[in-house]
C-alpha cells in the first residue's frame, strides 16, 4: 500500500505539525485518482470536498486549511487574518490552530518554521515564483532572523525530468550567476532545471541554512504523486500543510 502522506524529516519543535499528501487515499477517479485536493482542475466537486474532509479527519486538523488561489506570484498572506481563498502563493501563521496550505503537482512546496515554534509558513514555488522572489518574501513575512528558521522542500519535479527553455535559465542567472549551476544541458535541447537547487540557493542567500527534504520526484514517482508535466490538465494536486498545535493537543 502506498503511503498516504509524508511527514517532513526535520528537527522542528513538537508544536509544529506538517504533512504533504500523496495521491493515495481518496475518492477521485480517472486521472485525478485518488486524493485530489484541488477544486480548480476539473475533478468532480463532491469528490474534492470529500477528499478534503477525509484529510482533515485523518490528521485531526484544528481548522480547515486556508486554501490559496495560487498565481505563481510572490504575495504572502497572514492565514489567520485573511478572507477565504486569497490570491497569493504563500501563507504564514503566528497562532495555534491556523493551517497554512499550498497545492502542487510538480511545483515545489516549501514549508518553514522558526526554532521556537512560534511561526510557520507554506509557499508554492514554481520557476516563476522562485525567479521573482516568493522564497524571499515568505522568509521576510515571518519576521524572524533567517538563522532561526528551518526549511523543508517537499515533493517536486526533479532536474532530469524538468526541461525548460533559455528564458527560464536567463531569469535566474540574470539575478544571480550562481544559478547556472542548477541548469544542465538537456540531451534533446533546452535545460534541465533543478528546482531544489535553485530553492536552496535562494534560501542560502536569504540566510536560511537549515534546509531539509528535496529528494523526491513527482514526475518519476507516478504511483505516489500527481505531475502536471507528465499527465497534463487532468492532473490532481497534492497538499502541503503546516500549523502550530496547542501544547494541550500534542498527543496523536
Amino acid at each position: 500500500m502506498h503511503e498516504t502522506w509524508i511527514r517532513p524529516d526535520w528537527p522542528a519543535p513538537a508544536c509544529v505539525h506538517a504533512v504533504t499528501t500523496t495521491r493515495a487515499g481518496g475518492l477521485s477517479r480517472g486521472g485525478y485518482a485518488s486524493l485530489n485536493l484541488a477544486d480548480h482542475v476539473g475533478d468532480e466537486p463532491a469528490c474534492v470536498v470529500q477528499n478534503r474532509d477525509r484529510l482533515a479527519a485523518a490528521l485531526a486538523l484544528p481548522s480547515a486549511p486556508v486554501w490559496l488561489r495560487q498565481v505563481h506570484g510572490v504575495r504572502v498572506v497572514d492565514a489567520g487574518h485573511c478572507g477565504p481563498a486569497p490570491e497569493a502563493d504563500a501563507a504564514f501563521a503566528t497562532g495555534a490552530g491556523v493551517v497554512c496550505g499550498v497545492l502542487t503537482a510538480d511545483c515545489l512546496p516549501l514549508l518553514l518554521c522558526d526554532r521556537e515554534g512560534s511561526r510557520v509558513a507554506a509557499a508554492h514555488a514554481g520557476w516563476r515564483g522562485l525567479a521573482t522572489g516568493v522564497i524571499e518574501a515568505t522568509v521576510a513575512a515571518l519576521q524572524r532572523p533567517a538563522a532561526d528558521l528551518l526549511a523543508w522542500l517537499g515533493p517536486a519535479i526533479s532536474g532530469p525530468a524538468y526541461v525548460v527553455g533559455d528564458e527560464v535559465r536567463e531569469a535566474f542567472v540574470g539575478h544571480a550567476p550562481v544559478a547556472a549551476e542548477a541548469f544542465l544541458p538537456a540531451p534533446s535541447g533546452g535545460w534541465q532545471a533543478d528546482l531544489y537547487r535553485l530553492a536552496r540557493q535562494r534560501l542560502a542567500a536569504a540566510g536560511v541554512d537549515a534546509v531539509y527534504g528535496g529528494d523526491r520526484c513527482t514526475y518519476r514517482e507516478a504511483e505516489q504523486f500527481y505531475s502536471y508535466r507528465r499527465d497534463g490538465a487532468r492532473s490532481g494536486r497534492m497538499a502541503s500543510l503546516i500549523w502550530l498545535q496547542d501544547g494541550a493537543d500534542q498527543a496523536e
